[in-house]
């Protein structure tokens, strides 16, 4: 039988704390939220790998270090609400739960979303509303945020995400810079966002989410 537990542990030990992320809130929830069970079946045996989880069509469950590491830059408050974009099966959402007030778990794929919905119901996590529509979207009906999480990558942000930051709030995202990954996190002020770089990493950018070719004559 295997010993999740002694992976999850050895997760935070090897691929966390070695990334300078130093804040309780965030060692602590890694260590409680058991990875495994916000993962299909046939994936379980990969949910403590230092590496992104390929869920397919270009969905991955983001590796440890680089959650860990937004969430750190992030900083996130028990008064906060929080927009998880592309939460797949919920483990994100269930980590940032631990962190915020309400977490708004939101998912395109509805198979996706129902299994979110149901692991996070059977792990006792109550406050996290799960949401399914077009990721590019956002979730407007319940912000604005004083956070928002891209889980992947992007190539530029949509305008109604921007939208759904409040003023004051905190984004992060991972730019897709051809094959280099830069994490950012951007700050809103005065209705605009200003970007300050973090760290590298990569993932595959999510849908609805690529730049814009230029069209060149």
């Amino acid at each position: 039988m295997t010993d999740y537990a002694a992976r999850r542990r050895m997760m935070v030990d090897t691929q966390v704390r070695p990334s300078d992320v130093t804040k309780f809130p965030i060692i602590d929830a890694m260590l409680s939220v058991p990875r495994e069970v916000f993962l299909p079946d046939a994936l379980r045996e990969a949910a403590y790998a230092g590496e992104n989880i390929d869920l397919g069509d270009g969905r991955v469950v983001l590796e440890p270090r680089t959650l860990a590491k937004m969430l750190d830059a992030l900083d996130i408050s028990g008064d906060e609400m929080v927009l998880d974009i592309g939460c797949a099966h919920g483990y994100s959402s269930a980590v940032v739960a631990r962190m915020a007030q309400v977490v708004v778990a939101l998912e395109e794929d509805e198979t996706m979303a129902a299994e979110a919905e149901t692991a996070l119901a059977d792990a006792g996590v109550d406050n996290v509303i799960v949401h399914t529509g077009a990721l590019a979207q956002g979730a407007a009906e319940h912000g604005p945020y004083d956070v928002i999480l891209i889980e992947g990558g992007i190539g530029t942000l949509p305008d109604a995400i921007a939208d759904q930051l409040k003023e004051g709030g905190r984004i992060a995202c991972l730019f897709m810079e051809d094959a280099l990954g830069v994490v950012r996190i951007g700050y809103k002020s005065g209705g605009a966002i200003s970007w300050r770089f973090e760290f590298n990493a990569g993932a595959p950018v999510l849908p609805g989410f690529r730049k814009q070719e230029a069209f060149a004559l």
